[in-house]
């Protein structure tokens, strides 16, 4: 079993920072690629960001030059540090991972994971 657990939300003020954490933990052999996405009341679920195993990332528009996406394999850990934050980008965040988990009969098989989500509210 695997599982996707996020830290490091909270508010904020307009224009401070913070930095989200997602630790992967279980029977895991590798990650392809990690991202972030948010969903705020009344919308739908969107991607933030995502960075691919060989480490080319990916941002929406929205957010493009103020969050950085950044992980860890060692550490079985995906990072979105946010900068200059504003009052739109109030949402649950949530981390999702490609990951390769190892069968019996060797290799391994990609399932799609997501964490619980965390809240990011900014305030103006």
């Amino acid at each position: 079993q695997v599982q996707l657990v996020e830290s490091g939300g909270g508010l904020v003020q307009a224009g401070g920072s913070l930095r989200l954490s997602c630790a992967a933990s279980g029977s895991i052999f590798s990650f392809n690629a990690m991202g972030w996405y948010r969903q705020a009341p009344g919308n739908q679920r969107e991607l933030v960001a995502t960075v691919a195993n060989g480490g080319s990332t990916k941002y929406a528009d929205s957010v493009k030059g103020r969050f950085t996406i950044s992980r860890d394999n060692a550490k079985k850990t995906v990072y979105l540090q946010m900068n200059s934050l504003k009052p739109e980008d109030t949402a649950v965040y949530y981390c999702n991972a490609q990951v390769i988990v190892p069968t019996i009969v060797g290799g391994g098989l990609e399932y799609d994971y997501w964490g619980q989500g965390t809240q990011v509210t900014v305030s103006s």
